[in-house]
């Protein structure tokens, strides 16, 4: 050890290394115009970053840009009555590196996009149609939850890695966009995970968790 340097410093110094190697898992920022994606990796020239192959960039053309079509409902016949269009680095591969996605949601009366989590990314959204309850909570052990209803030209943002969910309030269909801070910011859809899962997690601890009787875990996770 190098005198005069407390024990506890290197702990300290040592602990900080580690956390900032965490902050690796979010979108790093680009050190380039762009890296657009790419799904042939038999290129020897071919980079990997974030999770994808770069092409030559004097390859790239405007179409690695671009995507059409956002503007046509979405089928919301399911019963959940609504249908998220995600725009990620797989739908644009320009995306890549650029630390941002898109969204289109289609809400039929009374539609729910459940509650979820994005685990890479803050979500800001704006609603064109439609009126739409809103909400999320914060972490434990507080708990707090915010909740607003939004009508068209409302915007509301929804924390990195909180749990939030948009209810269709109104008689009509509703349509909201989304952006999200990362090209691929993931989605846990709280119900599908838990009740869902496989292979399934034990009945009983399902039923300790959630205070419920181990027959209504079961039918849950039948449902799921």
């Amino acid at each position: 050890m190098m005198k005069g340097v407390p024990k506890m410093l290197l702990v300290s110094v040592a602990l900080l290394a580690w956390a900032c190697s965490l902050a690796s898992a979010y979108d790093p920022s680009p050190l380039q115009d762009f890296c657009v994606a790419i799904n042939d990796t038999s290129s020897d020239h071919a980079v990997f970053v974030n999770g994808k192959f770069c092409k030559d960039p004097k390859l790239a053309t405007a179409n690695d840009f671009f995507f059409s079509g956002l503007d046509t409902p979405r089928d919301t016949s399911n019963p959940l009555g609504s249908n998220v269009t995600l725009l990620n680095v797989d739908k644009i591969l320009g995306l890549n590196t650029l630390g941002i996605s898109l969204a289109r949601i289609d809400f039929a009366p009374y539609g729910l996009n459940p509650p979820h989590i994005h685990p890479r990314g803050t979500e800001i959204l704006v609603v064109l149609e439609g009126t739409l309850l809103v909400g999320f909570v914060t972490s434990n052990p507080d708990n707090r939850f915010f909740s607003k209803v939004l009508y068209a030209g409302d915007v509301f943002v929804f924390p990195i890695g909180l749990i939030h969910f948009q209810f269709n309030v109104g008689k009509t269909n509703a349509v909201a966009f989304a952006g999200l801070s990362s090209q691929n910011p993931g989605l846990i859809t709280i119900a599908n995970a838990v009740f869902g899962s496989n292979p399934p997690i034990n009945p009983d601890v399902l039923a300790k968790a959630f205070q419920l009787d181990r027959n209504v875990v079961n039918y849950l996770q039948k449902k799921f």
